[in-house]
Parts: C-alpha cells; sequence; structure tokens
C-alpha cells in the first residue's frame, strides 16, 4: 500500500498492447527446496500448487500487534500473509531477531510468509524513498534470519519500488535485484513488484517481465501487481492477468482493496478472475491504516470480532479466502511436528445480555507454540453444540431463545489443530425482552452524492425498561456501511444489527436511546421498511 498512489486510472485500455507469447523455459528447483515456479505455476516445496489467500500486515509500524494479526487472519480462513518490514532507512529498522520472530509467528499460524521491503516505496518519485538496491542489503543483512526458511518464505524485494518518475529504470533495478540475491546465495521465492506505485499503468512490468523472469538463474520469481484505481473494470483486471497466464508467467495481486483516493478498484472482479485464473492474491491491509485511507482497515482497531465491510467482503464474499482458501501442504503434512496441547482457557463470563444473544470473554490458553483459535460450545447435559470460533478472547453469541438459561464453556486450539480441555462452564439466562409492538423506531437519513448519514431512534413505548437489546433491519439499496457511533453495528449482506454500547445498553420504560451510522449509498438509498427489537416488531416513527 503506497502512501501516494497513481493517478494514472483508465490508463490500461488506452495502452493496449499484442499479447506476447512464449516465455522462457522454466528450470524450476526439485521439490524439497523449498517454494519454486514451474510452468508459470507457484508450487510449494512438496511440488504442490499453492495459491496465496491472505492479508498484508504492517508489522513495521505495529510490531506488538502482529502474534495476534497472524492467529486472527488464519482463524479467518487465509493461508498467508505479507508483512511489511522496514530496511531502517524510512522507518525503525526490523533486525535479523525481529524478522526470525515474525518467520516464527508465521510458522505457528502455519502462514505462508511474504517478507517485504517497504522502504523502497516510489522511489524517484516519494521523497526519502531508497532504491531496489538498498533492500538487496537489507536482505543481506538479515539472511540469517531466512536461511533454512525456503519452505515458509517468500521474499518480495521491495514494495512498488518506482513511482511514476522514472519507471523505465524498472526492469534493469529489478534484474540486478533478482541477480545480486542469487549471488549472495538466496534460493527463496523471489517476488517482484510493479512500478507506478504498484499499478504498472505503463504495463512497465507486464511487457519486460519475460526478460526479467530469464535473468532470474534460478527461473523462481513472481510478479505482483497491485489493484486500486487503475483497476476500476472487470475488462482492465482481466486483460492484465490474462496476459501473464497466456505466456505462463507466475502473477499475484500483491495488493487491493474496495476503494481508494485514486478512483474504485473493481474487488469484486480481481477476486473472481483470481479464483477463476487460480491466482493469489493478497488484501490490503488488515488494520491501522491512517492518512485518510481508514476505510481499507479489514478489522476495526485489530478486532477480528469487528470486521469491516471490506473484511467482510474479503473474508466471507463470494471468490473469497473462506471459500478459496487451501493451506500449504507443507504444514499438512504435519511439519510441525507439535502434539501439545494447549491449556484450558479461563472460565468465560457474561455481558451485554439481552434476549436473544450475550457477550462472552474469557482469560487466554497458554501454549507452547503460540493459540490461534477458540471454539465456544453450548452445553446440555453430555451434548456439545458449537456456537461460534475467534481468534480472540471474546465473542458475541446471538440467536438465543428469551427468558432461558443457556450454558456455555470454551475450547482453545494451536497451529497443530491441537485442542485443549473445555474451560468451566458459564450458565446465562436471558432477558424476557419487550412485548410484541412495545417499540417504535424513527430513522432519519441524510444523503449525499454517494454517501449518507442516519440518525436511528429507538422509542421504548412499553411499561418496563429495555435492559440490553439488539436491532435488527435491511437496507433496501446497495448500501454499505462504514463506520457507527453510540451502537455496535454490523452488515452482512443487506442486514444490519445494531447492539448497545455500554451506555446506551438501557432503554428506560418510555424513554429513548439513539445511534448513528454512515455509509456509502452504493446501488441505492432509502429507509428500511422494517425494525424488528430483540425479534419484535417495531412501530416506524
Amino acid at each position: 500500500m503506497s502512501r501516494k498512489l497513481a493517478t494514472a486510472a483508465g490508463a490500461l485500455l488506452a495502452l493496449a498492447t499484442t499479447l506476447f507469447t512464449g516465455p522462457p523455459a522454466a528450470q524450476a528447483a526439485e521439490p524439497g527446496t523449498g517454494f519454486h515456479v514451474r510452468d508459470g505455476r507457484l508450487l510449494d516445496a512438496n511440488g504442490n500448487d499453492f495459491v496465496m489467500r491472505g492479508v498484508n500486515h504492517a508489522h513495521a509500524w505495529y510490531a506488538a500487534r502482529t502474534g495476534q494479526a497472524l492467529a486472527d487472519t488464519k482463524a479467518l480462513g487465509a493461508n498467508s500473509a505479507r508483512v511489511v518490514l522496514s530496511t531502517g532507512d524510512r522507518w525503525t529498522k526490523n533486525d535479523s531477531a525481529d524478522v526470525a520472530k515474525v518467520v516464527g509467528q508465521c510458522r505457528a499460524n502455519r502462514l505462508v510468509c511474504v517478507l517485504e521491503a517497504h522502504d523502497t516505496t516510489g522511489y524517484g518519485e516519494q521523497s526519502g524513498a531508497v532504491p531496489l538496491s538498498r533492500a538487496v542489503d537489507y536482505w543481506i543483512e538479515v539472511r540469517s534470519a531466512l536461511k533454512g526458511q525456503e519452505k515458509y518464505v517468500i521474499l518480495n524485494l521491495g514494495n512498488e519500488p518506482h513511482g511514476n518518475v522514472g519507471h523505465s529504470a524498472w526492469t534493469a533495478d529489478t534484474t540486478n535485484a533478482i541477480t545480486r540475491m542469487r549471488a549472495a546465495g538466496f534460493t527463496h521465492t523471489l517476488m517482484a513488484d510493479a512500478p507506478n506505485w504498484g499499478q504498472d499503468w505503463s504495463f512497465t512490468m507486464r511487457d519486460d517481465a519475460p526478460a526479467v523472469f530469464a535473468a532470474d538463474p534460478q527461473r523462481n520469481t513472481v510478479f505482483s501487481v497491485h489493484m486500486y484505481g487503475v483497476f476500476d473494470t472487470a475488462a482492465e483486471v482481466r486483460d492484465y492477468l490474462d496476459r501473464f497466464v497466456a505466456r505462463r508467467l507466475p502473477v499475484v495481486v500483491g495488493e487491493f482493496g474496495n476503494d481508494h483516493s485514486d478512483g474504485n478498484p473493481d474487488e469484486d472482479a480481481i477476486m473472481a478472475a483470481s479464483r477463476a485464473l487460480n491466482l493469489g492474491y493478497l488484501g490490503w491491509s488488515w488494520s491501522g491504516n491512517g492518512g485518510g485511507v481508514e476505510y481499507l482497515d479489514l478489522a476495526t482497531g485489530f478486532d477480528a470480532s469487528r470486521l469491516t465491510a471490506w473484511g467482510r467482503r474479503l473474508f466471507e464474499g463470494p471468490d473469497g479466502i473462506k471459500q478459496t482458501s487451501r493451506e500449504a501442504s507443507v504444514y499438512a503434512t504435519g511439519d510441525s511436528g507439535d502434539t501439545q496441547a494447549p491449556t484450558a482457557p479461563g472460565a468465560p463470563t457474561a455481558s451485554d445480555v439481552t434476549s436473544s444473544g450475550a457477550r462472552l470473554s474469557w482469560a487466554a490458553a497458554r501454549d507452547d507454540t503460540g493459540v490461534t483459535g477458540y471454539d465456544v460450545v453450548r452445553v446440555d447435559g453430555t451434548q456439545e453444540t458449537r456456537v461460534t470460533s475467534t481468534a480472540t478472547t471474546g465473542a458475541l453469541v446471538t440467536g438465543l431463545a428469551p427468558a432461558t438459561a443457556h450454558t456455555f464453556a470454551v475450547y482453545a486450539r494451536d497451529a497443530a489443530g491441537n485442542r485443549s480441555p473445555r474451560s468451566a462452564t458459564v450458565t446465562v439466562t436471558t432477558t424476557g425482552g419487550p412485548a410484541a409492538g412495545a417499540c417504535a423506531v424513527a430513522y432519519r437519513l441524510q444523503e449525499w452524492t454517494g454517501g449518507f448519514n442516519a440518525d436511528v431512534t429507538i422509542r421504548n413505548t412499553g411499561t418496563r425498561d429495555i435492559t440490553g437489546w439488539q436491532l435488527d433491519f435491511a437496507f433496501p439499496g446497495g448500501q454499505t456501511l462504514n463506520s457507527a457511533w453510540n451502537a455496535k453495528v454490523v452488515q452482512q449482506g443487506s442486514q444490519v444489527r445494531a447492539t448497545p454500547e455500554p451506555w446506551t445498553g438501557t432503554i428506560p420504560a418510555g424513554g429513548t436511546v439513539s445511534f448513528g451510522i454512515s455509509g456509502d449509498s452504493g446501488g441505492g438509498n432509502g429507509v428500511p421498511a422494517a425494525f424488528t427489537l430483540n425479534g419484535a416488531a417495531c412501530a416506524r416513527s
């Protein structure tokens, strides 16, 4: 993800050229030595096809978040992670010890690690950016952390190594970087980012990829394009990727988003084309974006239980990570050798209890290699039913019967799939909820081109307080939720669910609570047709 991106949206069609044919003959490394390329495909050390399905994580700025971020994305289905590192030229250097720690965290979570040097971003245009040659110096400095990790690690030479100025130097600079890496003894699969802030609107990488691939004596280089505003139509996406596939050259979408300041990328087309062509993709980025592109966060505040609309699209939507991700076979073969189960999690406690749900939290389990997830189960005598899974030490349980006792417990899982003993149980009794028709909802819409705000007021028309509530409704158009205040609001398709913050948890008899939402209008806007509060239909006001 660049700090400054290309503004040449739409240039792809204008610069269309004749399709190349016939790549140089690939001489792949033998299976067992690490990731390698054969006939345009990326294979793992066992010789099996590997298709990346993962996300980017900004380790250079959020190192303390990395372990949990990797565990969370793995629990959500990712098989790989592209991890931002710094050479020390623009940000604090990630030294050999830190790189070794990152690799260990990737392996503990059974993720393929794509490590990238970020200080090259926009070289020639971005102040302070360094050339690819400096990135090679860095890889040589930290190689002690990388040697022997060829089965688990791919080295992304440098992020978006040229801006829009001087992009023609990309071919020689990338060729020289690959040559130096091989001379230094690196046998890892190398990944080469495109110029033009990664988007290659000039087609420099697309047209010169055969020569760069041939210059790698190991024929073990993968090309990475970043798809933002330049790739705003399905035709542009498919044309670009098709040209690599036709020449049997390996390509991945190393970054992409659902929106951007330089245009609106077609994320649906990117994911659909990647699935159809069996190509990898890595969404930008897990959390922590700033500088006006906060909407590219996949999770709000690094919280896996609070996926954004973009996060839900990437992980849960059509052609998304959950549907299409497959773990690398080097992990499936039991490489980790880990047979020790985690300790039992702490006994769960309940909060925010409503007539149909509750929020559970518990103390973390311990494990020698790291806990990667938790399974919440409902206990009924000797029977157990899994309710939900999460990578964090908390979960929102919904769909419960009102005025009923429900018993829950938690299991922990580690990277090898070992499961802990069961935690102690907690029994939650849901509230009775309001009487049918004892509520009214006002939805005040404020619109502008492409976006909207809505102020939502819930009135308790009954004779008793409502402690804990859940409001459900459906967007009538193509709206996409971006943010909310005074309530926790999530979206699944067109369905929207709001639950209270601690300060809005009680609606007094005859009183009200209010919250607000903001979003993109998408294919239309309007006021929802119906509202239900804790399962009871509400009047409109």
